[in-house]
């Protein structure tokens, strides 16, 4: 028997750290953590997203099996844009399938850009994501809060989810990245190859086209030495052929060890 969709929403208000209570009768709830503010007047602050026992949510590249997450910030008052900061997330096979995402607890770190600088931003944040357990369900949370903290020393939390980041080009030791596109039935098949030193175990490569509209198929990966391959099917919404700017093609790499997040490619 189906499920019936559960809908939760968490009104919030900010402080320094804001602690979460157990998610009784949903499956997800939502903070917002006030943070600190960076030199250029930028506010550091977050989402904190607590699941129910045995519930998972996704990653902004979710895998076939997931929802991608959707942030609409409408009603917010001083907000000049808003940057979304990711930490490692895991694999999780299901079914055949693969998904990317959280379990249990997930700090999602925002780089907040004032209208005026030094004076408070006001959020109001519709949060559209899916949670799984035994089945997949849509989940809405309306966030609302305040972020006015003059503080200008990082908060624990927050740090430590900006620290869960994957590593960056040159940190992982990457050298190049190249990739070969040619057509398909249904678009464009895409051979990227990766020349960085393994990130531990079974890895597993995420293709983003850079374009939310291109929708990307689980790449399959195959590794020698410091070279990497995945190749994968990338597909548009729209009917019809489409551009693609290979300079915003993303490439992250998970491993047992750690991540890597490489943007770009050449033609190979």
């Amino acid at each position: 028997m189906i499920k019936s969709i559960l809908c939760a929403t968490a009104l919030i208000t900010t402080a320094t750290v804001a602690h979460a209570g157990d998610p009784v009768g949903v499956p997800v709830t939502a903070e917002l953590i006030d943070g600190w503010q960076q030199a250029d007047g930028t506010r550091v602050s977050a989402i904190r997203l607590t699941m129910a026992q045995g519930w998972k949510t996704y990653w902004r590249a979710p895998g076939d099996a997931g929802i991608p997450p959707d942030f609409k910030w409408n009603g917010s008052r001083n907000l000049a844009g808003v940057t979304v900061s990711w930490p490692t997330p895991k694999v999780f096979e299901q079914n055949g399938m693969r998904s990317v995402g959280y379990s249990n607890q997930v700090t999602l770190p925002l780089a907040v850009a004032p209208k005026r600088l030094g004076k408070p931003v006001e959020i109001n944040l519709k949060m559209e994501i899916g949670v799984c357990k035994d089945i997949c369900v849509p989940q809405t949370l309306s966030i609302k809060g305040t972020l006015n903290s003059d503080a200008t020393t990082p908060v624990p939390a927050i740090a430590a989810a900006l620290a869960e980041r994957p590593y960056s080009a040159k940190e992982a030791g990457a050298r190049n990245v190249t990739c070969a596109i040619s057509p398909s039935e249904d678009g464009l098949n895409i051979t990227a190859t990766l020349t960085l030193p393994t990130t531990g175990g079974r890895e597993h490569v995420v293709i983003e086209a850079g374009r939310p509209d291109i929708w990307v198929s689980e790449a399959v990966s195959r590794r020698s030495g410091n070279t990497l391959t995945a190749q994968a099917e990338m597909v548009s919404g729209a009917q019809g052929a489409f551009a693609l700017d290979r300079s915003a093609i993303r490439f992250t790499v998970l491993g047992s060890s750690h991540a890597v997040d490489l943007i770009g490619c050449t033609p190979s």
